[in-house]
């Protein structure tokens, strides 16, 4: 049986749920909040350490300006109403992305959140937000380039948003879309990668525990026989 310590999630179909069943891409961003309550619930009770999910990526920025600021907006009144639950669930919050170009009222928030539960262990839940993996490879280049350390794997490693963080296990991609879309592309090397049709919204417990019990009976070579 493989152990599963981190979980990577891009939540996809949000938008094409609102459309079918509220005429609303927004209401499909509403309901996917419903499913991230579920999911987090599930990692806990499965003991597994940290949850990474794709928020926001550093392409989104494309989308209908409406769109975006009710993307923010429905993150800022997360944070605010859900902090409280969040701590008491001994949850770690960490954002990963280029954070620094967000909202100033969104980025203080964020800053307030990882803060209140820096000390949390029951799970680390990592949110990227304006994130994509090519600039967090050209930055993190950078870092080690003003570090004057020499350019290898481990120093890669150790200069990545998701550093001391075990890469993820598996990565569940919704919505029918069978693609990265620039997400971890470093960390996911010799991950297990699960496509799911299911609109994020409608992705429940049952779903992700039935995708939890193959990876655990996978044969993981990692390059040996």
């Amino acid at each position: 049986m493989n152990p599963v310590k981190h979980v990577a999630i891009i939540m996809d179909g949000n938008g094409r749920w609102g459309v079918k069943h509220k005429k609303s891409r927004n209401a499909g961003h509403r309901a996917g909040l419903n499913t991230v309550d579920i999911i987090i619930n599930q990692c806990i009770h499965n003991k597994i350490q940290v949850l990474t999910l794709y928020a926001f990526s550093s392409e989104n920025w494309k989308r209908p300006k409406n769109e975006i600021i009710f993307l923010f907006k429905l993150l800022e009144n997360f944070l605010k109403k859900k902090i409280n639950k969040i701590i008491e669930k001994d949850i770690k919050l960490k954002f990963i992305g280029e954070i620094n170009k967000l909202p100033i009222k969104l980025q203080k928030l964020i800053k307030l959140s990882e803060k209140k539960t820096i000390n949390k262990k029951s799970l680390q839940v990592n949110i990227a937000l304006n994130y994509g993996s090519k600039v967090e490879l050209i930055n993190t280049i950078k870092k080690i380039k003003q570090k004057k350390i020499k350019l290898n794997e481990k120093n890669i490693d150790q200069n990545l948003y998701t550093r001391h963080l075990p890469d993820p296990d598996m990565l569940i991609r919704t919505g029918n879309t069978h693609r990265l879309s620039n997400f971890l592309l470093w960390q996911l090397s010799y991950t297990e990668i699960f496509f799911e049709k299911k609109l994020w919204p409608d992705f429940k417990g049952k779903d992700f525990n039935k995708i939890l019990n193959k990876f655990k009976n996978i044969k993981r070579n990692f390059g040996s026989i």
